[in-house]
């Protein structure tokens, strides 16, 4: 009896988690891209703490090299903007690349992390990254 109400628990607990992502306001949108590094316009992620954009997703992709073998990718659609008006995408701030400013609602976002710093309850949307090392890096959802 314990172990049945153990695994209903957890069970319950699974499906709340799966719903969460689905009230983000950003669209989810399916993409599996894959880029070369080696090309002049993601040239700054071969170095930690380098950044580039990529055509995909909502309002574009921000990855950002976080180690040397860590990489992370967010949407660059603010969660902040909850009706999809804004046309400026997230740019990062001119003083601390690392937050991201959505200028048409005045929020900040982590491009460490992608947790919000000011001005939404959301934090941006994450895709998933794979690395082998190589030159090319993976960005999909």
């Amino acid at each position: 009896m314990k172990v049945q109400f153990i695994l209903g628990a957890l069970f319950v607990l699974l499906l709340s988690g799966c719903t969460v992502n689905n009230n983000h306001p950003v669209p989810n949108i399916p993409f599996d891209v894959t880029i070369d590094m080696t090309l002049p316009t993601y040239d700054d992620l071969q170095g930690v703490g380098g950044y580039a954009y990529v055509n995909t997703g909502s309002k574009g992709v921000i990855v950002y090299r976080r180690g040397i073998d860590d990489f992370v990718a967010f949407d660059r659609h603010s969660p902040a903007d909850i009706n999809g008006t804004c046309s400026q995408p997230l740019t990062p701030d001119a003083n601390n690349f690392l937050l991201l400013n959505d200028t048409c609602n005045n929020a900040q976002f982590s491009l460490y992390d992608g947790s919000p710093v000011s001005g939404s309850e959301f934090g941006l949307r994450q895709y998933a990254t794979g690395w082998g090392g190589g030159n090319t890096l993976r960005i999909y959802n």
